[in-house]
């Protein structure tokens, strides 16, 4: 008996279908039946599944005789059904990656619950990705079951089928079945949630909604769209027939009333001569199962009054929005030429020869180099007095106790900005205001760079999609002094940003505590402490870079489950997304639930990638700059370039890291296993290939570029020659004891 049942009605999708049928019968979890009903499709479906079908076992398809809709399609394939859980898959959708894995996983960690309920993201026809938006009602369910009762959030999620799969025999026993019509997910869901005794949640992304350029059959105008009433109708019968149930009227009274609204303000839903007639429907259907000593409030009041009251209160509302619009805006260019005028008032006073402004990470706090210069400014001159400029209240909260700040293009970052004397950045400050006479831009960039940056930008379209090089440029025209961490970056950054500044060769200020912490054993313990990792373990640093030639940047080189369980006891796998990917649907794909269940740690959200480094005893990356920081503390690197050739044609590079790595170069997922397995990962060839790309690219990093960059750019003191530092420990140093005993 397999695990999963999977049902896909098909009509009129052969476009998609084959996508969808891949995405199923292509998953790592192969425990499954696929129940494909060919709905008296006049397309090429048919022909599709009875392909399919020959060659995987699998598969088993139903022709119908006559086209019966989707929900009875789905009816039609329950009785073929023999899996422990049912899972209704729409036949222009797919399933991610390990989705049926996770969901096996997880069932079994609730120990076969009624219903487990997962995530999705919606895709488009344009390439774009969006996350449910209500996502966090999954990950906030926690770990164990539940009931609607004890968890009524659950609710307000998308009344569908496919977010969710059913334990065969629970459906059975309760006689659940779908209803002809238009809604027909409405009278299976609401009935099937208030049922169940136990209901689990994945806060995982394990299927791809997709968005049709035309839109689903509910987005089109018909009459069609009356059927929410029958559909609600069967709802109200389902609830009045059970006694335990009808505290549940209140809240689903609320509930059509909202969707019915939803769908009449729609203005593509209903012909406009049938609008009056579906309010009047909704209105007697709020009346007739509203209950006792209830009363309308909200948005469903106005079902208590008439169609034309409807369309008063409507016109009233847009009219009070656009006024409110009109003043909103008016407010916001008063204000902004206010904070001008005030800004250009201040520019006429003298420079503050003692007033440093920094900004690190597009204003996101604390951060990078720009943190490094601060916190060395605060101990060897405190004379100078340092305000952050960040990005809002959030970020200005994450701020340590004391620490000055002010929010970008607020009235006193203007006045600030006007008067300051030093600036401190590793992104561009913003164009206004104008850089004055005597002030002094120090750019400390974020990191050596592989990718191609700036000006060299113009000759790869896709990866300066959304990306104006002219205006950055511009901006980088405002630099005195550009911070550089070895030749390769000086030679980079003057080719990559023509303008008018100086080198300095002064080391990365960030990587000071990478190189005077590197030998501590101390290094990192609040972070292991912090995510309850052993004291013994190895600890293993995943860290991906973005993709440009992927839409959303993200994509997934290999099974990050594998991977923690191929590196074996004793081992621990902390992983780091790029920051550019932390809010997007990049941790739904898996980290999240797998961070949840400990098979990993999820490190994107540390604020200091400094002190997830020190906590780790080696980096595996592809190509992000983060191993030119990693190769200081003299630690095994792994460089993954499965993809090389895609992303040098994409995005461009600026050496061929895949001949002068730091380390080892796996070209595939069983070679980067093999790494680790046999303990190649820290062989003397890794500890040769290391010291080479150390004297290369770590020349200046001797703990004490922060020092320098204080002393000389903002002090004014004397620079030291260009400092060709002596490695400390040049060549191996000794392995942590992590390693010496793993």
């Amino acid at each position: 008996m397999p695990r999963f049942s999977v049902i896909v009605p098909c009509f009129k999708v052969q476009g998609f279908l084959r996508e969808c049928l891949d995405s199923v019968l292509g998953q790592s979890y192969e425990d499954i039946e696929l129940i494909a009903v060919d709905d008296c499709s006049p397309d090429g479906c048919g022909a599709i599944l009875d392909e399919y079908a020959a060659r995987d076992p699998r598969v088993k398809v139903l022709h119908l005789p006559e086209n019966v809709g989707l929900g009875r399609a789905r009816n039609a394939g329950m009785p073929h059904a023999t899996g422990d859980y049912l899972f209704f898959l729409d036949s222009d959708d797919t399933l991610t990656p390990g989705a049926l894995r996770a969901m096996a996983d997880r069932l079994g960690e609730a120990g076969d619950p009624d219903v487990l309920v997962f995530d999705y993201a919606r895709t488009y026809w344009w390439g774009g990705t969006r996350r449910n938006v209500l996502a966090h009602i999954l990950a906030e369910a926690g770990d164990g079951t539940f009931t609607v009762g004890e968890y009524p959030e659950i609710l307000d999620l998308l009344m569908v089928v496919w977010n969710k799969v059913y334990r065969r025999d629970f459906t059975e026993a309760h006689g659940f079945e779908f209803p002809p019509g238009y809604y027909e997910d409405t009278p299976w869901t609401f009935p099937v949630l208030l049922s169940a005794g136990r209901i689990a949640t994945l806060d995982r992304i394990c299927l791809n909604y997709r968005q049709r350029r035309q839109g689903n059959i509910l987005s089109t105008t018909s009459r069609k769209h009356f059927d929410i009433h029958d559909q609600y109708a069967r709802v109200f019968a389902f609830v009045d027939a059970y006694e335990e149930l009808w505290t549940w009227r209140p809240y689903l009274h609320r509930k059509m009333g909202e969707h019915c609204l939803d769908i009449l303000a729609k203005p593509d839903r209903l012909p406009p001569g049938d609008k009056a007639e579906f309010f009047r429907r909704t209105a007697e259907m709020f009346r007739a199962h509203r209950p006792e000593g209830v009363r309308a409030e909200g948005e469903v009041a106005v079902l208590e009054g008439t169609y034309a009251m409807y369309r008063l209160r409507r016109q009233a509302g847009r009219a009070g929005r656009e006024a409110g619009r009109r003043a909103a805006q008016a407010r916001r260019t008063a204000a902004a030429r206010g904070r001008r005028g005030w800004a250009a008032l201040h520019a006429r006073r003298p420079l503050d020869e003692h007033l440093v402004l920094y900004s690190a990470s597009s204003h996101r706090g604390l951060l990078g180099d720009p943190a490094a210069v601060y916190y060395k400014a605060q101990e060897i001159a405190p004379q100078l007095r340092g305000v952050w400029v960040v990005r809002d209240e959030e970020a200005a909260e994450q701020l340590p106790p004391g620490v000055e700040h002010v929010l970008v293009d607020s009235r006193r970052c203007l006045e600030l900005a006007a008067r300051a004397k030093f600036f401190v950045n590793d992104v561009n400050w913003p164009a206004t205001p104008a850089k004055r006479p005597g002030s002094v831009y120090i750019h400390t960039h974020q990191g050596t760079p592989l990718k191609y940056m700036g000006a060299d930008l113009l000759g790869k379209p896709g990866a300066r999609l959304g990306f104006d090089v002219p205006q950055m440029l511009r901006r980088a025209d405002r630099w005195d002094y550009s911070l550089v961490a070895n030749q390769h970056s000086e030679l980079v950054w003057e080719r990559a940003y023509p303008c008018h500044f100086t080198s300095v060769r002064t080391g990365s200020p960030r990587n000071d505590v990478l190189v005077t912490s590197r030998t501590d054993p101390a290094a990192g313990a609040s972070f292991r402490l912090r995510h309850g990792i052993p004291e013994d373990h190895t600890v293993v640093l995943y860290a991906p870079t973005r993709r440009d030639y992927r839409r959303g940047g993200h994509a997934d080189r290999f099974d990050l489950a594998r991977f923690a369980a191929d590196l074996g006891e004793g081992h621990t796998l902390v992983v780091r997304l790029h920051p550019t990917l932390a809010a997007g649907p990049a941790r739904g794909m898996g980290l999240s639930e797998l961070a949840r269940r400990g098979i990993v740690v999820d490190a994107t959200d540390e604020p200091h990638a400094e002190e997830v480094m020190l906590a780790s005893d080696a980096l595996v990356t592809d190509y992000s700059s983060i191993m030119f920081d990693y190769a200081d503390l003299d630690r095994p690197v792994v460089v993954h370039a499965d993809d090389w050739e895609a992303y040098t044609a994409s995005r461009g590079t600026y050496l061929d890291i895949t001949a002068e790595a730091p380390g080892h170069v796996s070209r595939s997922y069983r070679e980067l296993a093999w790494l680790f397995t046999s303990g190649s990962w820290r062989d003397e060839e890794s500890a040769r290939l290391r010291a080479d790309f150390r004297t290369r690219f770590c020349a200046y990093d001797d703990g004490r570029a922060a020092e320098r960059v204080v002393r000389t750019l903002l002090l004014g003191e004397p620079m030291e020659s260009p400092p060709h530092v002596r490695i400390p420990g040049q060549g191996r140093a000794p392995e942590r004891d992590a390693l010496a005993s793993a």
